[in-house]
């Protein structure tokens, strides 16, 4: 639970509403809530036995026997005591004090607490049947202990309106706390599920920036061991190429270490951390970058670029594009090294922009295979089908591997 949930003084509320608590312990509030019930029974049986001593009792507790009133008195004490146990057995002391409602005059208070108890930390079925019993044995009371004042139905109305009035309180007490219940539960899901959509969103975005990083760092990795290659099968190369082909190592090695160690720090980031480094986010304007460090590496490429105006593509479709080209310059120089690439970009607004990638097929195993993780054509799948376009991979008619694409560019 978030420290928001946490009330700031929960020794305010009941132990049954405090959030904190594992088991529903007396707070401070209970201390007093139950006090003040303890004295207010307590005040009662005095003021009863008081009216028992007086020459004109005013209640029924001379009625009967003489150590009637004594009896009672004892028995209103020993009641008003046990109700400090009336959170942890309502209905065992209800059941123990049951026979009271009969005779005890004393015990009035008492009764009236312990029923109030049932009704709100109870289920209604067992609050029903101790005000039922209330109500079935009033009669048998007041035939015992009769009124010297009022009528019997006169007391009997009164003593109605009292159970009545205990029990419109404590349904009203019961349907307060579970509404607080239900809102706390409510809030408590909205934050758990909001925390789920949180982490899923950080979840996908971690996996779209791996992805990223893929095909960065299969690009880089690619040229470098193209390059070291090339210097492995060409010993005898003048030391001009030698020294070209190791800067642009250095420089392949430099920018590969650049983009993992950004990766590393976005995926090793807290969510609302500052600084947060982002990837980078190429757009269909760094193709031809992209084909210039292909061609630098010794690779042969043709571009056909049939787009008018590439920064009008919209950047998420741009960012598509780019990708789909460098996974497929990447997978021609691991598997069909000195093959001639043809690159074609077409499309427009409204038609849609294709992105297509040929080279022959290899004849054979290459000389020195680089190796892969066999994930970036599923990865580019993936990020054609988000955005909603439509990719094909595999040995045309012509014998050549070609990869094509189709991306949704929205007419402006």
């Amino acid at each position: 639970m978030s420290s928001a949930a946490v009330p700031d003084h929960p020794w305010l509320l009941p132990g049954a509403l405090v959030p904190t608590a594992r088991t529903a312990r007396r707070t401070p509030r209970d201390w007093v809530v139950d006090g003040l019930a303890l004295l207010s029974s307590v005040a009662w049986v005095l003021v009863a036995h008081e009216d028992a001593l007086s020459a004109r009792p005013e209640l029924a507790l001379n009625v009967g026997p003489s150590w009637l009133p004594d009896v009672d008195f004892f028995l209103g004490l020993l009641v008003s005591a046990a109700l400090l146990l009336r959170r942890r057995w309502p209905v065992g002391l209800a059941v123990a004090t049951a026979p009271l409602a009969l005779c005890s005059v004393t015990s009035g208070v008492a009764l009236l607490i312990i029923l109030f108890t049932l009704v709100v930390h109870r289920r209604l079925a067992v609050a029903l049947v101790a005000v039922g019993w209330n109500v079935v044995t009033l009669p048998v009371f007041l035939a015992v202990r009769p009124d010297p004042v009022l009528p019997f139905w006169a007391t009997m109305a009164w003593s109605l309106l009292f159970i009545g009035g205990t029990v419109a309180w404590a349904l009203f007490v019961r349907a307060r706390r579970q509404l607080v219940l239900s809102l706390r539960d409510r809030a408590e899901r909205a934050e758990a599920e909001q925390q789920l959509r949180v982490g899923q969103a950080r979840q996908l975005e971690r996996t779209r920036i791996a992805r990223e990083m893929h095909d960065v760092l299969a690009h880089r990795i690619s040229l470098l061991s193209l390059h070291a290659g090339a210097l492995e099968f060409r010993p005898d190369a003048p030391p001009e190429e030698v020294a070209r082909a190791a800067g642009v190592i250095r420089a392949s090695a430099h920018a590969a270490l650049q983009d993992l160690r950004e990766v590393i720090g976005v995926l090793r980031a807290e969510p609302g951390g500052a600084g947060t480094p982002e990837p980078p986010q190429p757009t269909l304007a760094d193709v031809p970058v992209l084909v210039a460090e292909s061609r630098a590496a010794g690779a042969r490429v043709s571009v056909l670029d049939e787009v008018a105006d590439p920064a009008a593509v919209p950047a998420a479709v741009g960012r598509s594009a780019y990708r789909i080209v460098q996974e497929g310059l990447t997978n021609a120089r691991k598997h069909a090294p000195g093959a001639v690439v043809v690159v074609r970009l077409a499309g427009g607004p409204g038609d849609g922009l294709t992105v297509e990638i040929r080279n022959p097929w290899p004849l054979g195993a290459p000389a020195s295979a680089i190796p892969g993780t066999g994930t970036g054509l599923v990865g580019v799948a993936e990020r054609v089908n988000l955005a909603g376009g439509r990719l094909t991979h595999g040995r045309d008619p012509d014998g050549d591997f070609r990869l094509a694409a189709w991306l949704p560019w929205p007419a402006s």
